[in-house]
């Protein structure tokens, strides 16, 4: 089992940035694919991104392609999301996961692992 610690989440106006940090522990980070989800108030949780075991393969959900990249540097054991040109409708808790295997999911049911959530809030 894999421990997850994601940092970065904030306030911010609407068009600003945010990256996210998620630090892992306890197993071989770098076999394993790892996501981001999120919740707002109210909704299910939903799919973010996610980023093969090594870096060379990534999804994203259309509500934020082409704002938000998800990244790895597998020698820190940490995975970021950077989150730029940020819409109100993307306040939520954000959850880092990782995988059961070494290519990413849309789907939460294919993460073994996740963090406690970081909140990023932004204001119109």
């Amino acid at each position: 089992q894999v421990q997850l610690v994601e940092s970065g989440g904030g306030l911010v106006q609407a068009g600003g940035s945010l990256r996210l940090s998620c630090a892992a522990s306890g197993r071989t980070f770098s076999s394993y694919a790892m996501g981001w989800f999120r919740q707002a108030p109210g909704k299910e949780r939903e799919f973010v991104a996610h980023i093969s075991w090594s870096g060379g393969a990534t999804y994203y959900a259309e509500s934020v392609k082409g704002r938000f990249t998800i990244s790895r540097d597998n020698a820190k054991n940490t995975v970021y999301l950077q989150m730029n040109s940020l819409k109100p409708e993307d306040t939520a808790a954000y959850y880092c996961a990782g995988g059961r295997s070494p290519f990413g999911s849309r789907y939460a049911r294919e993460y073994a692992s996740w963090g406690q959530g970081t909140q990023v809030t932004v204001s119109s």
